[in-house]
């Protein structure tokens, strides 16, 4: 597995120890559907969040949520409806974005965006 893969993955798993470590429960990770992946689907407060994962080994080009372009956020959409349908799922949804980034120390560090984008319509 490429170097990249294995930091997206660390970048993953760090997500989901965060997101347990506030309650939530983790009901699947790498959800697909069509060219659409979810990275962690949760549920808290008896709602839906749909987590983006976005991690950088530096942000001097971009913020890792600012690689989330509206053509992303489609597809995203579209898997979480399909996860809904196929789970009958009747919930409010939340679209959140966790972004990854080494510090000063090279330490991994967290910034969980909550409610990070509204739902675009997948047609």
């Amino acid at each position: 597995m490429a170097t990249h893969n294995d930091f997206g993955k660390k970048a993953e798993d760090l997500a989901v120890e965060y997101l347990q470590k506030k309650g939530y429960k983790i009901l699947t990770r790498n959800f697909r559907f069509l060219k659409a992946e979810i990275d962690i689907i949760a549920e808290k407060d008896d709602l839906i969040i749909i987590t983006e994962v976005k991690a950088r080994s530096t942000d001097i080009f971009l913020l890792p949520q600012e690689s989330v372009t509206k053509n992303k956020i489609r597809l995203i959409v579209s898997a979480a409806n399909h996860y809904l349908e196929e789970f009958s799922k009747d919930a409010e949804v939340r679209f959140d974005i966790i972004s990854v980034l080494p510090d000063e120390k090279g330490k991994l560090t967290i910034e969980h965006i909550i409610d990070a984008f509204e739902a675009i319509d997948a047609n």
